[in-house]
């Protein structure tokens, strides 16, 4: 099983009032992990996987600790956790090598932006998928026993 990795900077404007990243910021900050992690799934080569749209169909946010901004960016690791007919789970930890700041998951839904509805995950989206497959870490619903 892979992970994917992003290293996501943080803005002087992502901190709120208290010196913290706001709560509403990780949302931006899975988001643009998830679009990094799902442009890099695309085969390419005229492979129509992964192209077109898709739509968050669900969040799950687990604040672990907070964020106090800095100049190094934070590490996000993501993964996938469930692969149905018509949608994915992806899990996620904000975290530095030491300690873990947020877990979280998100339900993706394919979505045919021109007939603008749902499409089923093709075989070889599937394939590509199962590559970074891991149920056993689970994601923010796998954080506190």
């Amino acid at each position: 099983m892979s992970r994917h990795i992003y290293s996501c900077p943080l803005r002087w404007s992502d901190m709120d009032a208290f010196g913290h990243v706001n709560n509403a910021v990780f949302l931006r900050y899975l988001e643009e992990a998830r679009i990094d992690f799902m442009f890099r799934l695309a085969p390419g080569d005229g492979s129509p996987s992964f192209s077109g749209g898709s739509v968050v169909a669900r969040h799950e946010i687990d604040y672990v600790r907070p964020l106090v901004h800095r100049h190094a960016p934070v590490t996000i690791e993501s993964w996938v956790t469930k692969i149905g007919a018509a949608s994915l789970t992806i899990a996620y930890e904000v975290k530095d090598p030491d300690q873990v700041y947020v877990r979280a998951s998100t339900i993706v839904v394919p979505f045919n932006l021109e007939a603008q509805r749902p499409r089923r995950i093709t075989a070889e989206e599937r394939a590509v998928l199962e590559g970074y497959m891991d149920d056993s870490a689970g994601g923010a619903e796998a954080l506190v026993a």
